[in-house]
């Protein structure tokens, strides 16, 4: 896809992709904050928004910005008064892909995916010290109370939260609807 976005740049956005990240460069921005720069493509130049994520990354790639790997991202996410959280996520993600050889870990800013055709599963640190578990249902949703829909969050259609002081049982019970959103994304 970015392929497509940067071959397509100019005729989309009047520049072409090393133009835009030399504007980025002469414009005072952080080029490594790549919201800043993404914000004012967007409301300086009117700048679409998948053009706006394809500069961004050249702009801080360019100013010697190198993207995490995953385990990069999770520790971002888990740094100081969230560590704590970090072993619940860790089971989750565990338990995920361990369905399938085809299933694995992604890193974003702001939680952590895990795909195999395409994403079925979210986790990322949530509200009042839990773990947000995000589960992307394209058919049946499974019958659980602890299900609730869910409100953007990372493609997913449902959501839960796991406490700080969840256990193995607590972990081994959201194995069905880790099992079903594989099943339904594959």
């Amino acid at each position: 896809m970015m392929a497509a976005v940067t071959d397509s740049m100019r005729e989309r956005t009047g520049r072409t992709l090393e133009e835009w990240v030399a504007l980025v460069q002469e414009s005072g921005l952080d080029p490594v904050d790549q919201k800043a720069v993404r914000t004012w493509l967007r409301d300086v130049h009117g700048v679409p928004q998948n053009s706006q994520w394809a500069v961004a990354d050249a702009a801080a790639t360019a100013a010697g910005w190198e993207r995490p790997d995953p385990d990069g991202y999770t520790d971002t996410l888990y740094a100081g008064s969230k560590a704590h959280l970090r072993p619940i996520h860790d089971a989750v993600v565990t338990l995920a892909e361990g369905l399938g050889e085809d299933a694995h870990r992604e890193g974003r800013g702001t939680y952590i995916p895990v795909v195999r055709r395409t994403q079925f599963v979210a986790v990322a640190p949530g509200p009042r010290e839990t773990v947000r578990v995000g589960f992307r249902f394209r058919g049946e949703v499974p019958d659980d109370e602890r299900l609730s829909p869910a409100k953007g969050f990372a493609q997913a259609s449902h959501w839960l939260h796991l406490s700080a002081d969840a256990d193995e049982d607590d972990l081994r019970s959201i194995g069905p609807l880790l099992e079903a959103a594989y099943s339904q994304n594959g």
